[in-house]
């Protein structure tokens, strides 16, 4: 099962990467259910193992890509967010908090202990996200979201909802876009 959900992340991870049009420095943020993904009501039925099989892999595409993660914790840590420090932006603010399994969930368990030096936000604007199991990260993603289609629907039992954000379009019909900043 464990080797399955790898497959299918890494397979996740390469579709959204194109899909999204990821470049160097970006963040994404990643909210996942390990209880959705083993086919139980979100927050019931927590697994280390499952976290460590699908996060690895999606860790692992992203940072070859020179992408930053944020892993959205449970709503026990109010849907704070484990980053790496080196990600961080002027202006934001670490909040003292360390994931637990309950308190947190396995996903933010799982980045805690893996990045270099994790810290943990309440807030961040992220360039696009990876929803596993109906988590909710939209509060977590730039104002203009656009859906990232993907062949890649679910991950174990859990559905996958990508997306990617874009610039606000202002100034009416006169106006002109720059087709690049997409």
């Amino acid at each position: 099962m464990l080797e399955k959900l790898r497959e299918e992340a890494r397979e996740l991870a390469l579709q959204f990467c194109e899909g999204a049009k990821l470049k160097k420095g970006m963040l994404v943020v990643m909210g996942s259910s390990s209880s959705e993904v083993r086919g139980s009501k979100i927050g019931s039925d927590s697994s280390l193992e499952v976290a460590e099989a699908v996060f690895g892999e999606i860790y692992k595409v992203l940072s070859e890509k020179g992408v930053y993660l944020a892993v959205q914790c449970c709503e026990h840590l109010n849907r704070a967010l484990i980053v790496e420090r080196e990600a961080l932006k002027a202006g934001e603010e670490i909040v003292n908090a360390v994931p637990q399994l309950h308190a947190g969930g396995a996903f933010a368990m799982t980045a805690y202990k893996t990045f270099k030096d994790p810290v943990a936000l309440e807030h961040i604007k992220a360039d696009a996200g990876i929803d596993i199991g109906s988590t909710l990260i939209g509060m977590h993603l730039k104002e203009v979201a656009v859906p990232v289609r993907i062949s890649k629907k679910t991950i174990g039992n859990a559905y996958v909802v990508c997306a990617r954000t874009r610039p606000k379009y202002i100034g009416g019909e006169r106006a002109r876009y720059d087709g690049n900043l997409m």
